[in-house]
């Protein structure tokens, strides 16, 4: 059974910057899409950054263009997002998400299978 485990969450100030880290075990994901998902209090989650490295996959949500960027270690089964300019608007709980979802799915909740019990960042001005 495949277990996510983020780790790299906190709180930081606006404009700052944090990287998170979500760690697999249990099976090897390198035909997999692994993706960053969030969400605040209230709201839908939303997707953040994904890749994939079959189907040539990588994209990142509108809100966060330009000031995240994704990145994945195949051989060691990790996948980081790195979160500069970080704005109040980007606090929420964090997920990391795993699967082998069709192409056109991969920006969406249904798309994975696999996820992280998820990780606070807190934005403050």
């Amino acid at each position: 059974q495949v277990q996510l485990v983020e780790s790299g969450g906190g709180s930081v100030q606006s404009g700052g910057s944090l990287r998170l880290s979500c760690a697999a075990s249990g099976g090897n994901l390198r035909n997999d899409a692994m993706a960053w998902f969030r969400q605040a209090p209230g709201k839908e989650r939303e997707f953040v950054a994904g890749a994939r490295r079959t189907s040539s996959f990588l994209g990142y949500g509108d809100s966060v263009k330009g000031r995240f960027t994704i990145s994945r270690d195949y051989a060691k089964n990790t996948v980081d997002l790195q979160m500069n300019n970080l704005k109040l608007e980007d606090t929420a709980v964090y997920y990391c998400a795993a699967g082998r979802g069709a192409f056109s799915t991969l920006a969406g909740a249904s798309g994975y299978v696999y996820w992280g019990q998820g990780t606070q960042v807190t934005v403050s001005s």
